[in-house]
């Protein structure tokens, strides 16, 4: 489990980053720019930290997905514009649905939204 997800999850963070997806952040409006640099500083961390996360520790990854679902969760409750807030929201959800099957082991749902986040949150950043 352990290391397809960590690459998966470096990879997404990456791509946070690359090809300007965060990059025109700070041609939106009121604090978007902010939340978005906030954003992709969230992801980092959190792959940061499930590296250190023994992969016979699912509960552990759990846990880590559900702190990074709850950062999200309120990045969107400070985000100025609309469409990034309802972005940061459903990305908060699905991180939670997949914290919850991680947990148990099963990180398909975190591999998933992980490979998926940066074209979404990154195509909100953009607008």
């Amino acid at each position: 489990m352990r290391y397809g997800v960590v690459r998966a999850l470096a990879g997404g963070v990456v791509m946070l980053g690359a090809s300007g997806l965060l990059g025109a952040c700070g041609a939106l409006g009121g604090n978007s720019g902010q939340v978005c640099t906030d954003t992709k500083k969230a992801f980092q961390q959190y792959v940061t930290q499930v590296r250190s996360v023994p992969a016979a520790e699912p509960a552990q990854w759990g846990q880590a997905t559900q702190r990074l679902a709850a950062r999200i969760d309120g990045l969107a409750k400070k985000a100025d514009d609309a469409a990034l807030k309802k972005a940061l929201q459903a990305e908060s959800q699905r991180l939670r649905a997949a914290a919850a099957t991680v947990g148990t082991g099963d990180a398909s749902q975190l591999s998933a939204a992980m490979n998926d986040a940066p074209a979404r949150i990154g195509k909100a950043c953009a607008q």
